[in-house]
């Protein structure tokens, strides 16, 4: 066969250029991100819930969309994270809502509410309820795109040195507690203050707090508490269902394509039912272990709830009537757990 002079080179210089162009688009498609956490990798649920983001996004892009997971302080300062995922210094966060009350006190309400809903009903004020329309709005306006990326089930309500028999037992106490269940137990008298994970456990060793909470006890055991500790309250009025997050910077979130944000939402979605289905099997054996170690576990008798419960209502009015937002995410959460009373009653046995 003839070739005409100057045909083969023309269809090997196309060819080339068309591999080129393959290689260029191949390469605008991959999307490597950093992400800072507040919580180590190690930690679990709370940190391991993170990390598994590595894997999981790898896994359903194929390798084209990465997220590398950063310890905290790697990047930035952990209760930094918000204003560096706003200003783009990193592309996400992992966190949980409720350490940005000094942002947006309405956050709070998205990561755990004292005498909340349970699990099942909080997703389904989320996702159905209008939760996540204001979550995304309250988020936008930090230049970030907020999803819900985790989950779990009850928490603990706190470690203390001395058993509480009382409420006046409860005076004076200094006391490490997270969220709007720390302004409760203010009401209280109760001294408290936030402290990262890795902060908690020489201060309760050392005393410089009289007693913690932090979260569920296969958490907390991890932590070693009960090596300070010995007396271990439930159930976590504060906490009975949390929220995590992952905080994307929002140019980050604009550049991607529709596959590419719905591989992260399913991502997300997974992490969810891995949080909650893996915090439920845990917890036993950690109780168990607890135990061996000499460690008492307590429930609040009801007179205590029931201070506690009246002092969330004070707190509630008061934010409700300090913040626009938190009066209306909590007003859309109250009228939601109102109508969903009926369904419970009904449907479930207890």
């Amino acid at each position: 066969m003839a070739f005409r002079r100057g045909f083969l080179p023309a269809v090997i210089l196309s060819t080339l250029l068309s591999a080129s162009s393959a290689t260029q688009v191949a390469a605008a498609e991959r999307v490597r991100w950093n992400m800072q956490s507040t919580y180590s990798a190690s930690l679990v649920q709370l940190g391991t819930l993170g990390k598994r983001l590595e894997e999981r996004i790898k896994a359903v892009s194929d390798g084209k969309f990465r997220i590398k997971f950063h310890e905290p302080g790697a990047l930035v300062p952990p209760l930094e994270t918000f204003d560096a995922v706003a200003a783009g210094a990193v592309e996400a966060g992992w966190s949980t809502p409720g350490y940005w009350a000094g942002k947006e006190p309405a956050l709070q309400l998205f990561a755990s509410v004292p005498f909340g809903p349970g699990a099942g009903e909080y997703l389904a004020w989320y996702y159905f309820g209008g939760g996540r329309q204001m979550f995304e709005e309250i988020y936008a306006r930090h230049n970030i795109h907020g999803l819900v990326c985790g989950m779990i089930a009850p928490e603990a309500s706190g470690w203390f040195r001395e058993e509480i028999r009382s409420i006046e037992d409860l005076r004076g106490k200094k006391m490490r507690f997270f969220g709007l269940g720390a302004q409760v137990l203010e009401k209280l008298g109760v001294s408290t203050q936030l402290l990262a994970s890795g902060d908690i456990f020489p201060a309760l060793e050392l005393g410089t707090i009289d007693a913690t909470e932090f979260s569920m006890p296969a958490i907390d055991l991890d932590l070693g508490f009960h090596q300070a500790a010995k007396h271990y309250y439930f159930p976590g009025w504060h906490q009975q269902s949390t929220f995590f997050e992952l905080m994307i910077n929002k140019q980050a979130w604009e550049a991607l394509d529709d596959t590419q944000r719905a591989q992260i939402e399913t991502v997300c979605g997974d992490s969810v039912r891995e949080g909650l289905a893996e915090g439920e099997y845990i917890q036993f054996a950690a109780l168990q272990s607890l135990r061996e170690k000499g460690v008492q576990i307590h429930r609040w008798p009801p007179e205590i709830l029931t201070a506690l419960s009246n002092a969330w209502d004070e707190v509630a009015a008061e934010q409700s009537a300090a913040d626009p937002d938190f009066k209306r995410v909590w007003e859309s959460l109250q009228a939601f757990r109102a109508n969903y009373k009926e369904w419970r009653a009904l449907g479930y046995l207890d």
